[in-house]
């Protein structure tokens, strides 16, 4: 299984969540990858560049965004060879964005601050009412670096459902 991360708007690629997050991936066996978006600020360009790289593995993959990275994601959910999602404070239902509607019938977890200042929690509350969601409302803000142990217990459990 191949994990693949997707920053949000102002990060890059390895930023410490993601590196948190990755070695946790790598511990449990899983080839890690996270791509750089940086070049771009377009949240639709950035779906269709996971879009292009998506064919070019060959295993199953476990797609984990952030924020913006989190839209990424969801837009290429339904490419058959991903199994689940896992979403940080995912930017969905925001104006300007390409796709409003979500649908994705597998695995999905959501983390979300309370505190968040940038993307409101409810809009991961407003998608998770309708879908198969795990939904983790937790303390923190946007960036979720306050409570990066919770959100890594709740990335070891999501990773477990794959041995």
């Amino acid at each position: 299984m191949q994990v693949i991360f997707s920053h949000g708007k102002e990060s890059g690629p390895w930023g410490s969540k993601i590196k948190a997050l990755a070695e946790i991936a790598k511990t449990a066996g899983h080839d890690v990858e996270s791509i750089d978006y940086s070049h771009t600020q377009d949240a639709d360009e950035r779906a269709a560049i996971l879009g292009r790289y998506l064919p070019t593995v060959d295993d199953n993959v476990l797609l984990v965004g952030s924020s913006m990275g989190g839209y990424v994601s969801i837009r290429n959910a339904n490419v058959p060879k991903v199994k689940g999602l896992f979403l940080l404070a995912p930017a969905l239902y925001i104006p300007g964005y390409e796709l409003q509607e979500y649908f994705y019938p597998h695995n999905i977890d959501i983390v979300h601050g309370w505190s968040d200042e940038v993307i409101p929690y409810q809009n991961s509350m407003k998608y998770a009412a309708g879908n198969n969601v795990n939904l983790h409302l937790i303390e923190g803000d946007h960036r979720l670096n306050s409570s990066l142990d919770t959100v890594s217990r709740l990335f070891e459990a999501f990773l477990a459902q794959w041995g």
